[in-house]
């Protein structure tokens, strides 16, 4: 009786170890089309991974205007508690779909109250 058992999970194994095995031999590899995928995902109409890291970025400041269709992130001002006479202005645009590190532009603007006086360094 133990000759059964073991003769029908041998060749069970003899069955399928082909059928697992010839799922390895596929020369394919993975379609080209999941590589891109990769580096455009563009449901929001720029680039997701970008979008999405400018605004955790700059999550810390206040946000004026945002558009992801255009890929444009606008702060309002911001002023940083240790140092009260500054404040900084951030505009993020992001200007290709592919995730590129040249595929976005930051522009900031940073004022420093002299004397009351607010004078503006880009």
């Amino acid at each position: 009786m133990i000759r059964r058992p073991r003769t029908a999970i041998l060749l069970s194994l003899a069955l399928i170890a082909p059928l697992t095995l010839g799922a390895c031999g596929h020369k394919g590899g993975r379609p080209k089309s999941a590589d891109l995928a990769a580096s455009k995902v563009t449901t929001i109409g720029v680039n997701a991974y970008l979008w999405r890291a400018s605004l955790d970025t700059l999550s810390f400041m206040p946000l004026l205007q945002t558009d992801s269709n255009g890929g444009v992130i606008v702060t309002d001002w911001y002023i940083n508690p240790a140092a009260p006479t500054e404040r900084v202005k951030v505009t993020v645009t992001i200007l290709d779909q592919d995730l590129r590190a040249d595929g976005l532009r930051v522009a900031s603007l940073r004022q420093v109250n002299q004397r009351g006086a607010d004078r503006g360094h880009a």
